[in-house]
């Protein structure tokens, strides 16, 4: 855990991946995440593959460094309870549309008028002034409304979803930053604001910004897409024992690469020397590598490649990422022991940050700072005993008379 973020309270309402990833973020970088469930927990804590029945490695991997209160925001002693951590907090995060967080008192009206600094930031699946306001969204339903699962279609044109949660994690990065603009806002200010992060929006804006392409142009200069990523060629190329992606992209690089394949009659040619042209005809260029090769295996490539210092990847799997070189020179992936669930593995944070380091806190077991958070608002330990008959609290910590 990084100490950029210290003294920065954060009151984590969200469920799922997209907050959850988001708030990790925030949590990483030093800030006091307080993770609010309801009474069951996360829904995602159900998730598979698992231990116990509520720490799954999903859930796992994106609750680490924060600390976890269970409530029932349906009681009036739960709604007490959030309205003390909302007075003490300096951020409120959640992912929920805004008809939700009316219903569970969290909209941003009730929330200011409790902590009017209060930096606010929420990710619905849909902007919340829009036509699409109302519709529930997750991963698949933003990949196929935003167009990545269009983008990613089979030869023969069937759709097909991107076998990862993008759009999550996309969002999760957005609200992330949503957040650290508010905290910048407030400290250069000392007023709150509240921003809006929607799932959509998001990935729109994140595949548009290079497949809007000539309709960029007013009057449009072309159509959408973007030539190059869309070329059917723009793939990993078949080796003799493998894949590899090799992507020559300046002029010397490409001219590099024909000299290496005995395409001396291509070095000189305007679809290789010119910019504009090689753009437009960049799929006969990548034809003319998936013709190469399957000559050479991978460790060849990989050789030659190196030699004439032309851009390439051999193609990973996802089992191989755990012994891949970098990553295993830099400790990428790093093991360590939680109270409940034994060793575990975790991947490092996508950070390098220059200063002071602290041991990360493991993904909280539900309720399990349930108690020490309510002491410090102030609840003796009689009333939290009360709390936790009426079922208003849960707590996998006791409370010490």
């Amino acid at each position: 855990m990084f100490s950029l973020l210290n003294g920065i309270k954060v009151l984590d309402l969200t469920t799922i991946v997209l907050g959850p990833y988001a708030t990790q973020f925030l949590g990483d970088f030093g800030a006091d995440v307080i993770k609010v469930e309801n009474i069951t927990g996360d829904l995602f804590r159900t998730v598979r593959p698992g231990r116990s029945a509520e720490m799954g490695a999903g859930f796992i991997n994106c609750n680490r460094n924060k600390k976890a209160i269970a409530l029932d925001l349906k009681s009036e002693g739960g709604q007490e309870i959030l309205q003390k951590l909302i007075a003490e907090a300096d951020v409120v995060v959640h992912n929920m549309r805004t008809a939700t967080a009316e219903r569970l008192g969290i909209d941003y009206p009730a929330v200011k008028k409790i902590n009017d600094k209060i930096v606010y930031c929420f990710a619905p699946g849909y902007g919340q002034s829009g036509a699409y306001a109302h519709k529930p969204a997750y991963d698949d339903i933003i990949q196929a409304e935003s167009g990545i699962a269009y983008l990613n279609r089979t030869s023969d044109g069937q759709p097909r979803f991107i076998p990862t949660i993008i759009c999550d994690k996309v969002g999760g990065m957005h609200l992330a930053m949503s957040v650290l603009a508010g905290v910048v806002h407030r400290l250069k200010h000392n007023e709150g604001t509240c921003i809006e992060a929607p799932m959509f929006e998001g990935m729109v804006s994140f595949l548009m910004t290079e497949q809007l392409a000539g309709e960029t142009f007013v009057p449009p200069l072309g159509g959408t897409g973007y030539e190059r990523l869309n070329s059917p060629y723009r793939k990993p190329f078949p080796t003799a024992n493998g894949y590899i992606s090799i992507l020559p992209y300046s002029t010397r690089h490409w001219q590099r690469f024909f000299r290496l394949i005995g395409r001396e009659d291509m070095t000189e040619h305007a679809t290789v020397t010119d910019p504009v042209k090689r753009s437009e005809n960049v799929g006969s260029l990548y034809k003319i590598v998936s013709e190469a090769t399957p000559a050479r295996t991978t460790e060849e490539w990989v050789t030659a490649l190196t030699e004439i210092d032309v851009p390439f990847a051999p193609v990973n799997n996802i089992d191989g990422l755990l012994h891949d070189p970098h990553l295993s020179s830099i400790r990428f992936f790093n093991e360590y022991e939680h109270p409940s669930e034994g060793r575990l593995r975790q991947p490092g944070k996508p950070f390098n940050v220059d200063g002071e380091v602290t041991d990360d806190l493991p993904p909280p077991l539900p309720g399990q700072h349930t108690v020490s958070i309510l002491e410090a608002l102030g609840y003796s330990h009689d009333a939290i005993d009360e709390l936790q008959k009426k079922n208003i609290i849960f707590s996998t910590e006791r409370s010490e008379k």
